[in-house]
């Protein structure tokens, strides 16, 4: 079976799973002191995502949000698993979530998928074959000037503690863009980019769970995807900027101007 044929099932198995528990969850746990949240639906989904993987691929090492490296076989590959990125939503019952897996061999993302199973969307791409959402070819937006831009970001859990200038980078994009929303799923945000509906996306603090199946979405659909200073970037680093390349530039300039804003916390 293909890569993606797999990850695909597993997603929809697990999103299954997802969408019957909403408004349902009766055990929250704190991952860290910054309120990150865990529900024994993030784990369920996580062990069945594992099991269909690990059943067709034995020998391939996982890496996942819940579980961290819950395998270490030493192979090339390596699935990298969101069980359920936006799980805030989720327990509020904000049917704004979604399910990441991503393939790596070595560090090259060979496969993706984003799946929303409130929505029944599938996004996904493959490496040179471009990237979808239930089968309709995606592609990054053509606008290219920042005033009329529609731009996504996220913040961190421990957003109190203002990592690498988050507050501040918001006001920046706030002021000089059509708008920015913020949706809680950073797997979807980058679905949005490489679908069009966003023209851009950056982060500050973000996991390799939380970017490995987007980068790839985003770059299969003719996008860009950087650090904040245009470097390429991969899933290990954890400032992220994706944009359909149009402007990519000035919301790097805007990213670092940022940094200048003075602001009462």
């Amino acid at each position: 079976m293909k890569f993606i044929d797999i990850a695909e099932i597993a997603a929809r198995q697990a999103g299954k799973i997802i969408t019957e528990s909403l408004g349902k969850v009766k055990e929250i746990s704190f991952k860290t002191l910054q309120s990150n949240l865990v529900t024994e639906v993030d784990k369920k989904s996580e062990e069945i995502i594992i099991d269909i993987l690990l059943s067709e691929y034995p020998d391939f090492d996982i890496l996942a949000e819940e579980s961290g490296a819950s395998s270490t076989k030493n192979s090339e590959y390596m699935w990298v698993i969101d069980p359920l990125d936006g799980t805030t939503n989720f327990t509020h019952s904000l049917p704004i979530f979604s399910i990441s897996i991503g393939l790596l061999k070595g560090n090259e993302i060979l496969a993706g998928v984003v799946y929303d199973p409130s929505r029944d969307h599938m996004f996904k791409a493959e490496t040179t074959k471009g990237a979808f959402l239930n089968n309709k070819r995606l592609h990054i937006s053509k606008n290219k000037d920042i005033k009329k831009s529609l731009l996504v970001t996220g913040f961190p859990y421990n957003v109190e503690q203002n990592p690498d200038h988050c507050f501040e980078r918001f006001i920046m994009m706030t002021m000089e863009s059509r708008a920015v929303r913020r949706l809680g799923s950073a797997a979807l945000d980058f679905a949005y980019v490489a679908a069009g509906i966003f023209d851009g996306f950056w982060e500050v603090k973000l996991n390799p769970w939380d970017i490995a199946a987007g980068l790839l979405l985003v770059r299969e659909a003719s996008g860009k995807v950087t650090n904040f200073v245009g470097e390429e970037s991969d899933i290990f680093n954890k400032q992220i900027l994706a944009s359909n390349g149009f402007i990519h530039k000035k919301m790097i300039e805007l990213l670092a101007e940022a940094e200048n804003i003075k602001i009462a916390l």
